[in-house]
């Protein structure tokens, strides 16, 4: 049993709170890693907030690490101690038919019990001050040492900073993801962005890397527009500009809509005004927030009848063990922006400070 920090939620709505926590060893096909570097997502604050209906506390959180092998269990093939590794909140098994299908890559194989806060065999690796802990999107990277299932581990370049690569675990390849496998954005097109985190900015790099003529970023905080524009917005607005709908102003500014529109807040109404920003007969909208629990989406079913496709995506379409590798090394060759998305580096102890500089935008 290994001792070490963990950043536990003990409950929701409350600030995380630095512990002394136990990590059990690995059982068979488990993986404990020794975690390096970690991200903060808005994911690992929705659930915090208590609105996830998923959400078990007390938990360690954080979806998005890149660590070191430490030791593996039983049966575990794919990787050895020492081995550089980015734990995945989406596994792939091989087996499944999810995994045999190549149009998805949602693995199904340990879902029921990760979203129980839990290991394949329905146990915990964590407890602290005598308490069992749960385990959060099957990776929990708040934790110094962590335990994953042997298929939610991704193998990357031994060279690769890990204080960069963590942002691969979940949110850079998700919103590359959708603009290039999930939308599959021609060369050309016209594009919009609605939400301009971290999400938003790696659509917009996708985008432009697969070819887009024009990408608008949409967001009200225009502190963002920078930035967007870095990453290869052609032009950014923020819809209290104007009197009317966003969407109407969308339409009129592309000569009737953009090709694809991706919606990266979580808001259902932006998800309405995305597809309807799209242009008739061929407009494209991929869902890529995440909308809180029970919410529900609306359109005129004529808008879809017109030829729009509706599209949602879940880690941007990555099958995860075979393609986490590939966009490392597309990182270290430079083909795609990592660096860039990193605003502020901090010590692991002012992980709250993390959550607030989020929630400002900042």
């Amino acid at each position: 049993v290994i001792k070490c920090k963990a950043a536990v939620a003990w409950e929701a709505g409350k600030p995380l709170s630095l512990e002394e926590v136990e990590v059990a060893p690995p059982k068979a096909h488990e993986v404990r890693i020794k975690i390096v570097a970690t991200a903060v997502c808005h994911t690992d604050a929705y659930t915090l907030s208590g609105a996830d209906p998923e959400g078990c506390f007390p938990v360690i959180l954080g979806h998005e690490g890149a660590g070191i092998v430490e030791s593996v269990g039983e049966g575990v093939t794919k990787v050895k101690p020492g081995d550089t590794v980015i734990p995945l909140y989406i596994p792939q098994c091989g087996e499944c038919k999810f995994c045999k299908n190549p149009k998805t890559n949602l693995c199904q194989k340990i879902r029921i019990t990760q979203g129980k806060g839990l290991m394949p065999d329905g146990t915990s690796r964590f407890t602290c001050k005598g308490k069992q802990i749960y385990h959060f999107m099957g990776t929990s990277t708040f934790s110094e040492y962590t335990v994953v299932a042997d298929i939610s581990v991704a193998k990357i370049d031994a060279a690769a900073p890990l204080d960069k690569v963590c942002l691969l675990g979940c949110g850079i390849s998700t919103g590359y993801g959708a603009a290039v496998n999930t939308a599959k954005v021609e060369r050309g097109s016209t594009c919009a962005v609605f939400g301009l985190g971290g999400v938003g900015l790696a659509v917009i790099m996708g985008c432009k890397i697969a070819g887009a003529s024009r990408i608008i970023g949409i967001d009200l905080n225009k502190d963002k527009y920078a930035k967007a524009k870095e990453f290869g917005a052609t032009e950014c607005i923020s819809p209290q500009d104007f009197k009317k709908p966003i969407q109407e102003v969308l339409v009129e500014m592309t000569d009737g809509g953009v090709d694809y529109s991706f919606e990266c807040i979580g808001n259902v109404g932006v998800m309405r005004a995305a597809l309807e920003a799209c242009h008739k007969g061929w407009g494209v909208s991929v869902i890529v927030g995440v909308a809180a629990a029970g919410q529900e989406i609306s359109t005129r079913p004529f808008q879809l009848v017109t030829g729009r496709t509706w599209k949602g995506t879940a880690f941007g379409g990555w099958k995860s063990v075979d393609n986490v590798p590939k966009l490392v090394t597309e990182y270290m060759s430079k083909k795609i922006k990592v660096d860039e998305f990193v605003t502020h580096t901090l010590p692991f102890d002012e992980i709250n400070e993390a959550f607030e500089l989020m929630h400002t935008g900042k």
